[in-house]
């Protein structure tokens, strides 16, 4: 038994009082440590752009997108994990989202070394089919492999932050986030010019940053949840449950497939956008990864409320409250929609300053990125009522139908418009196309939200004809 006699903290209750002040209470801290994810970002954006030039920004474009793609399939198996340890919080069995802990630890980071592996070996093969120009592909080949090498320590980490908001505790992950990021920031220009004993990387050290600070990040956080004894942490009598259960296993495969394909095709439909740009050479390319940059900042309001949205509701499922799943459901697309609409305000007034940033003393490229901006930040606001609504499904372990309704929506609406258009509109086809995307999957989610049967697993048992005990919550499904 170790010694410390703090006690461990206790899985916040969702299922209980105000929504609108718990949901901002959960989504504060969500939104801070995706800024100071984004902002960490465009740092180290900043430095390669400015030290190493315009085809070096290209290159950080093409392999961050593929890094985004392949983090966000694995990453489906946390969200699933984090679901079902929500539910099992919200129905008071702690034992059992002890052992989805364990399962899905050992297959989540296995996987993530596994694919990180395959990375390191297929970096050029990648960057090749992207069709990336040539000046371009080098650079982006010799940083998409050290990128790579840090996916098992960003997935790890972000598998715990996960876990940590499955509880209610947003706080904790956020805290290590400053130190980790203010560490990259600090370290990047370093390893990139070199500075005495360490050697001039370039654009290979602005991703040697990253995997140092996520390295340490990791750790550090690792061992603040064994000190202070957390709820979720596995201790030595606990090493059984890493041994997969192949019910829990199976549990996240099902529900973690088609979580991860959701991330994935948002992902990989990026991938296919920046190869559709590529075909208008390196100056539109740096362009449009100056804006990839600027819109980090205007979808995390919505990609926070849907990180917020997703434990309280799965609490609130576990619980059988679907009278507050609804609510949660109004408040958090409110709430999204009027931040996102806020932030493309403010940065459609102050783009060319921003963009200036990333772009220096290139005025023809600058002028590309402001008018590619004012043409596809709007469509981040549907986007708010989309992914509240996607994460309230996906709470309910009901994971295909929002897959399918982002899929029509990316391959079958945007992306065939953006290359259908692009011999009669050229570039401009492509920035339409973002908008067109998003109207059509908020619409589509509407709909099934509203009409489809996602519910009816979670509905309080009522009294029936037959004589049944009114109020009696039906037998929970074991995750």
């Amino acid at each position: 038994m170790p010694s410390d006699r703090r006690a461990r903290p206790t899985p916040a209750r969702m299922t209980e009082g105000p929504i609108a002040s718990t949901l901002v209470a959960l989504f504060l801290p969500i939104l801070l440590s995706n800024v100071l994810q984004a902002l960490n970002g465009s740092v180290n954006a900043m430095w390669v752009g400015h030290f190493l030039g315009e085809a070096a920004m290209a290159a950080t474009a093409n392999a961050n997108a593929v890094m985004a793609f392949v983090i966000a399939v694995v990453m489906g198996i946390g969200m699933a994990a984090a679901i079902l340890i929500g539910q099992r919080l919200g129905a008071k069995d702690v034992a059992q989202a002890k052992r989805i802990v364990g399962t899905s630890a050992t297959f989540f980071v296995g996987l993530a070394v596994l694919i990180a592996l395959a990375g390191v070996v297929l970096s050029e093969v990648i960057v090749a089919r992207m069709q990336a120009p040539p000046p371009v592909l080098p650079l982006a080949v010799a940083y998409l492999r050290v990128m790579f090498l840090t996916m098992p320590f960003q997935v790890a980490y972000i598998f715990l932050a996960i876990l940590l908001r499955s509880t209610g505790d947003s706080k904790t992950a956020f805290k290590f986030q400053i130190v980790c990021v203010g560490l990259d920031m600090a370290i990047n220009p370093l390893l990139i010019l070199g500075w005495g004993p360490i050697p001039a990387l370039g654009i290979a050290g602005s991703a040697t940053a990253t995997l140092v600070s996520q390295g340490i990040g990791l750790t550090a956080l690792t061992r603040h949840l064994y000190r202070t004894r957390h709820i979720l942490c596995l201790h030595a009598g606990d090493t059984h449950l890493l041994r997969p259960d192949r019910h829990i296993l199976k549990d996240l495969i099902v529900k973690g497939t088609p979580m991860g394909l959701h991330m994935a095709v948002v992902s990989l439909s990026m991938v296919m956008m920046i190869s559709l740009v590529n075909r208008f050479g390196a100056q539109l390319s740096a362009a449009y990864g100056a804006c990839l940059h600027l819109w980090n900042y205007v979808q995390l309001p919505v990609l926070a409320m849907g990180m917020a949205v997703t434990p309280m509701a799965a609490q609130n499922l576990g619980a059988r409250r679907l009278d507050r799943v609804g609510r949660i459901a109004l408040v958090g697309a409110a709430l999204s929609v009027a931040m996102a609409g806020s932030t493309v305000l403010v940065v459609q007034c102050f783009s060319g300053t921003v963009l200036e940033m990333f772009l220096p003393a290139q005025i023809e490229t600058l002028r590309a990125a402001q008018h590619i901006n004012a043409m596809v930040a709007w469509s981040f606001i549907p986007l708010g009522v989309t992914f509240v609504l996607a994460s309230i499904i996906r709470a309910s372990g009901t994971a295909i139908p929002p897959l399918v309704i982002l899929f029509l929506a990316l391959w079958c609406i945007r992306l065939p418009a953006a290359a259908l258009l692009m011999d009669t509109w050229g570039e401009n086809a492509l920035w339409a196309s973002f908008g067109l995307g998003s109207v059509s999957a908020m619409l589509m989610l509407i709909a099934y939200y509203r009409w489809a049967g996602w519910r009816k697993a979670f509905a309080p048992v009522e009294a029936t004809a037959a004589g049944g005990m009114a109020g009696r919550p039906a037998a929970a499904s074991s995750p």
